[in-house]
């Protein structure tokens, strides 16, 4: 795929958060589908960890390696003509650098836009730090930034989604960490899980 193309795909995937609608993003873990996805109409296509992980026989959870995991992006990105966005689970380290080199795979592979999610999978430490949440937030920013290719960033927050804390104090620490996240530059943010009169809903935000 060449720059210019995917520079208009990414102006196209900030342009669908911004607009007046949801937008709804069919996630897709391999080729066929996402074939379909795009024959259907959808805008923008975004792909499944979980998903794609399943189907190279892998559990959820950063399980599979992450080069196997962006061939598939790479795969689905170059066979449709809509924006995919790549769900790259927590980052695929731990370290802003590692992070780092996770949204330059995202980028070499094709796809515009990322789900950053801050679960650790520690029990004991369900979530990142803030602190070093951001960190890895700009690290993906200032990649996107020098590669001239503006990556949408979804950022989220898993709060509700683990059951963190108290349940009368999720709220405010889910905005603390949204609000933190889309200062560091993560454009879209989400937090998945929010129950509204015993209804789970997504709520997200661009």
């Amino acid at each position: 795929m060449d720059k210019s193309t995917q520079q208009a795909r990414a102006r196209t995937l900030r342009k669908l958060h911004d607009g007046p609608s949801p937008l709804i993003l069919p996630n897709a873990w391999d080729v066929a589908g996402a074939r379909i996805f795009e024959q259907a109409g959808f805008p923008a296509i975004g792909t499944t960890s979980a998903g794609i992980a399943a189907s190279l026989g892998y559990p959820d959870g950063e399980r599979i390696p992450r080069d196997e995991m962006l061939t598939m992006v790479a795969r689905i990105a170059h066979a449709v003509a809509v924006p995919v966005t790549a769900d790259v689970e927590a980052g695929y380290g731990d370290t802003p650098a590692a992070v780092a080199m996770t949204a330059r795979a995202v980028l070499a592979a094709g796809a515009v836009g990322v789900n950053l999610e801050d679960a650790t999978n520690d029990p004991d430490h369900p979530l990142a730090d803030i602190a070093d949440q951001v960190a890895r937030i700009r690290a993906m920013r200032e990649v996107a930034t020098a590669s001239g290719v503006p990556l949408m960033i979804n950022a989220r927050a898993d709060v509700y989604w683990l059951e963190v804390g108290l349940a009368d104090e999720r709220f405010g620490v889910a905005v603390e960490r949204l609000r933190a996240y889309r200062a560091a530059g993560a454009p879209g943010c989400k937090e998945p899980g929010v129950a509204i009169n015993n209804t789970t809903m997504l709520a997200s935000t661009a």
